[in-house]
């Protein structure tokens, strides 16, 4: 990451106030960006962007992704040279409760936010965030590529390839490659794994559900023990968006693609392994037993394959599960003795980006 690039730039981050929102929000002020957000109240007591105060250090719009009124009005507002599309709805499980939500949200939301680009002049990079379920899962043991199959069981999965195919289409028919001269737009979508880290307090995920009982001395409660996800800090991903994001603003047109930003091959294990480990680093005996608890479908199996953001963008985890695994401990034993929230992320960002190639 370039601070000096980053020094000054009008930024807007939708979804500013949700987990990964309010750390890319952070991240971004600290290397002196000028941050315009907009989102939806904080979608959970407590929250990351609540406790950061993040609200001082953007310029923070609350509203719906779905009212393209009121984004385009912001968006006029902040004049954004780069813009981070995160405004969705982030669960497998809400997904199924209330589909059509879903939908207008990270369907709408995308062609909401791409028409408010297109009534603005002066953004040269739109980075849509969306997830590596995005992919027609086959349950094979090798990683999805970006040229692979679209699609998606359940409605989270299926709206965010349908967010995907939006992008696309407004890549091809307004900000075409082949006519940048003439709108200067570059316009990429990303997707990531399974994110960790400290201030995700959401509802039935996996890490937020082992923190919750670990601060109240509670038993784990496992789900699906055997099921394998590419697991990475939040950071990670976050690394990439921004990196991305400078290649875009500085050579345009040819990082306008799809991109995966996922773990190294061996962080995709089971969510056993997981738990297990997070009770040893947490001590004290803590513990966790499977439930055995049925759900609506979730995918078993899943990994990425991050060779095309390593040899074009240069980028790379820093961080293996183990390592992120810490930072979560770490991140919550801190917030449970120390008030000063945007410090303890600050110092693990600082922490990040010093990090050495594993």
């Amino acid at each position: 990451m370039d601070h000096k690039f980053w020094s000054g730039k009008r930024v807007l981050v939708t979804g500013h106030t949700g987990f990964k929102g309010a750390w890319l929000t952070m991240w971004l002020h600290s290397m002196g960006a000028k941050v315009y957000g907009y989102a939806l109240k904080p979608p959970t007591v407590p929250s990351l962007f609540t406790d950061c105060r993040l609200d001082k250090l953007c310029s923070s719009t609350i509203g719906d992704i779905r009212d393209l009124k009121k984004l385009s009005a912001c968006v006029k507002k902040a004049r954004p040279e780069v813009i981070f599309h995160m405004a969705a709805q982030p669960l497998v499980l809400e997904s199924y409760k209330n589909p059509v939500y879903t939908y207008e949200v990270n369907v709408i939301g995308t062609a909401n936010l791409l028409e408010a680009v297109r009534a603005v002049d002066g953004v040269k990079a739109v980075v849509c965030i969306t997830t590596d379920k995005c992919y027609e899962n086959n349950e094979w043991h090798w990683g999805y590529r970006e040229n692979d199959r679209l699609g998606g069981f359940d409605p989270y999965s299926n709206s965010k390839a349908c967010s995907e195919l939006v992008v696309s289409a407004y890549r091809n028919s307004f900000f075409n490659p082949a006519d940048f001269k003439k709108h200067g737009v570059a316009l990429a979508s990303v997707r990531a794994g399974n994110v960790i880290g400290g201030g995700d307090w959401a509802d039935c995920r996996l890490i937020p559900d082992c923190v919750r009982a670990l601060l109240k001395g509670k038993v784990i409660e496992v789900r699906n023990p055997s099921s394998i996800r590419p697991w990475q800090h939040v950071l990670e991903p976050l690394s990439g968006y921004i990196l991305l994001a400078e290649h875009m603003v500085r050579d345009g047109a040819p990082f306008g693609q799809a991109w995966n930003f996922g773990p190294n091959e061996g962080d995709a294990q089971p969510v056993e392994n997981l738990v297990r480990k997070m009770c040893f680093l947490w001590g004290g005996g803590a513990s966790y037993k499977v439930t055995g608890a049925k759900g609506p479908h979730e995918a078993k199996y899943l990994k990425l394959d991050i060779s095309k953001a390593r040899a074009e963008l240069g980028w790379y985890p820093r961080w293996n599960v183990g390592q992120a695994l810490e930072q979560v401990v770490r991140w919550a034993l801190d917030y449970r003795m120390d008030s000063n929230t945007l410090h303890i992320c600050l110092k693990q960002i600082k922490e990040y980006e010093n990090a050495d190639k594993n």
